[in-house]
Formats: structure tokens, C-alpha cells, sequence
């Protein structure tokens, strides 16, 4: 027995004993190494005081863009899952298994005081709601599913959001996060950059404005593809752009980048991108570009019946921004 468990008055061994305490409590800054205690982040949208944009789930997003934090779940088809019986270290349904079980638990700890849960299937979760009083289709990305890789379950969703864009004549809305195509499905997952292509061809001709909201990373046959064929490009700050990553490009063209190759603000000075915005001032800018986009007369919901429904746990009142001005 250690010698000062004989000298230990018993009350203050229950004092001394140690407690379980949360993992997570604390988030470490990437551009300043400051520890922020978590639950202050949500009230900034998970924006640090150094200004990095730390990644959100597509809950949050929806909460950030549609109005009231009120919307519309929107049910996105099932596809063949392996169609390649593809394998590496572990076989892809696992895999696929082991994603759907990292998002279901992240998604029950954000409703843990109730709300309905997202019941998420892959890396894209869309829903219908309105942004700044604008009917808008929300899609997004969720880079902690498979690095939010491109395959048919995403390229269905894509398409499925889009065509209820066409039905309600409204806007369309993605929010980007990936990786890339997703290997495990090979030339189906490539197949899904002109699917999408097709789809985007179809709101244009309809005249139905396609925003892109290019969050970090943006990369692959995503930056390909649908990421880059908006009417208007708005960036988050210090998001990453590309199809190939730095390292590879240098190690290509045996010369160094120059610095903020391939960032949102470099991409912005070459006309790749339209605005670079603050995460706390995307749903203002995004509601402005949408009015001009989309006139007062084509703002018309479908004559079916739309449930909007916001979270419980955030029914009363949005957190407020802080640290941006108005």
C-alpha cells in the first residue's frame, strides 16, 4: 500500500479521486495551437478567434443557412451497395458500416435533447427550406463520411435534390466537402461527374440559379465536376481547392508553390472563385446572391404540402455570431 493512503483523511480521498471527463471538451486551433473550449465554438459556427473554419456537420449547416432553422428533410434513393465486390484490408460494406455508425452517433449526440434524427445513408444529406425568404434546396457534404467521397449514393443524391429543385422552381444549393472519387466503385464513381453534369444542364435551362459554397477540402473529381459549374462560387477562408493535392503537384513540376496555392483566397485572385465569405456571414451573402438570382415572381413554393421542422434542442433562438461585424 502506498504510504500516503495511510495518511489520507478518508473525506478527502473521495475528494482526490479521479473523475471521467469528456474527451472532447477542448478543440485545438490550427492556425493559432489555442486550446477553445468547445461549447464556445457553437456560438460562432465553429469559427476560431484566430479565424480558421473548423468543419461542421450537415445539421449545423442547415441550421447556419435555412431560415428559423426550420426545413424539410428530403429522402435521397438507396442504390447497389459494392457493385464491384471490391477489397482491400477490410471489405467495403464494412467500411460503409463503420461510416453510417461514426455520422449516427455524431448526429445522436447533436439531438440528444430531442429533434428528429438525419438518418444519414451516405456522404450527402439534403433538405428544402427557405434561405433569406428564398425557396432553396439545400445539399450537403459530409467530408466525416468516407472524406465525403464521390460514388453513386452521392451522385443519386445530387441528382434527386436537383430534380426537386426543378419541381419547386427553386434554388439549388451545395455545400462541398470531399476527397475525391471513391475507389471502392471504381468507373461508377467516375461515371457520376457528367450524371451531375446532366442535372446542373437542366436547372440551367429552367433558369433556376446553382450556387456552390466551396468549404475545406474541395478536391478531386468533386472540383471536376459539380463543385466548380455554379452561377456564383462562394468560398469559406483558408478552404482548400484543387483535384490533386500540393505535394503531388510539386513533386510533378519539380518546383516549390507559391503561398496559398490552391486556398480559396489564391483561387479568388484568379477568377476561380466568386467570394471568399466568413462561415458567420454566409447566410446573409448567400440570401443576397439568391434574390438577385432567382426574381420575386419565380419565389413560389410547390402547391404540395412542405413540413418544415426545426430541432427541439435549438427551437428557441439561433446563436448569434460573434466577432463579424453587421
Amino acid at each position: 500500500m502506498n504510504w500516503i493512503n495511510k495518511v489520507t483523511p478518508p473525506g478527502l480521498k473521495t475528494i482526490m479521486q479521479k473523475k471521467d471527463t469528456p474527451d472532447d471538451l477542448w478543440v485545438k486551433c490550427p492556425v493559432s495551437g489555442e486550446l477553445i473550449y468547445k461549447n464556445d465554438l457553437e456560438a460562432t459556427w465553429n469559427v476560431t478567434p484566430a479565424g480558421a473554419h473548423l468543419r461542421i456537420s450537415p445539421r449545423i449547416r442547415f441550421r447556419l443557412l435555412f431560415d428559423d432553422e426550420r426545413w424539410e428533410p428530403i429522402a435521397l434513393p438507396a442504390v447497389v451497395m459494392d457493385p464491384l465486390k471490391f477489397k482491400d484490408d477490410k471489405p467495403y460494406p464494412a467500411r460503409l458500416k463503420a461510416a453510417k455508425a461514426k455520422v449516427a452517433n455524431r448526429d445522436l449526440k447533436e439531438t440528444e435533447e430531442g429533434g428528429a434524427p438525419l438518418l444519414q445513408e451516405d456522404c450527402m444529406v439534403a433538405a428544402y427550406g427557405k434561405v433569406g425568404g428564398v425557396p432553396a434546396v439545400v445539399l450537403v457534404q459530409d467530408f466525416d463520411f468516407m472524406g465525403g467521397s464521390l460514388g453513386m449514393a452521392a451522385g443519386e443524391a445530387f441528382i434527386t435534390a436537383a430534380q426537386l429543385a426543378l419541381a419547386r422552381k427553386s434554388a439549388f444549393v451545395v455545400c462541398t466537402a470531399s476527397g475525391g472519387a471513391r475507389m471502392q466503385e471504381g468507373t461508377l464513381s467516375l461515371m457520376q461527374m457528367p450524371r451531375t453534369t446532366l442535372a446542373i444542364n437542366d436547372l440551367a435551362e429552367a433558369k433556376l440559379p446553382y450556387v456552390v459554397v466551396l468549404t475545406d477540402p474541395t478536391s478531386g473529381g468533386v472540383s471536376a465536376s459539380y463543385a466548380m459549374l455554379g452561377d456564383v462560387h462562394i468560398a469559406e477562408p483558408g478552404a482548400m481547392i484543387a483535384f490533386s493535392g500540393p505535394r503531388v503537384i510539386e513533386q510533378t513540376i519539380r518546383e516549390s508553390l507559391p503561398k496559398g496555392f490552391q486556398r480559396s483566397e489564391f483561387l479568388r485572385e484568379k477568377g476561380q472563385v466568386d467570394i471568399v465569405c466568413d462561415r458567420r456571414k454566409l447566410k446573409a451573402t448567400l440570401s443576397r446572391v439568391l434574390s438577385h438570382l432567382l426574381p420575386l415572381s419565380r419565389r413560389r413554393e410547390d402547391r404540395s404540402s412542405v413540413n418544415l421542422t426545426a430541432p427541439k434542442t435549438h427551437a428557441e433562438k439561433p446563436p448569434q455570431p460573434r466577432g463579424v461585424a453587421d
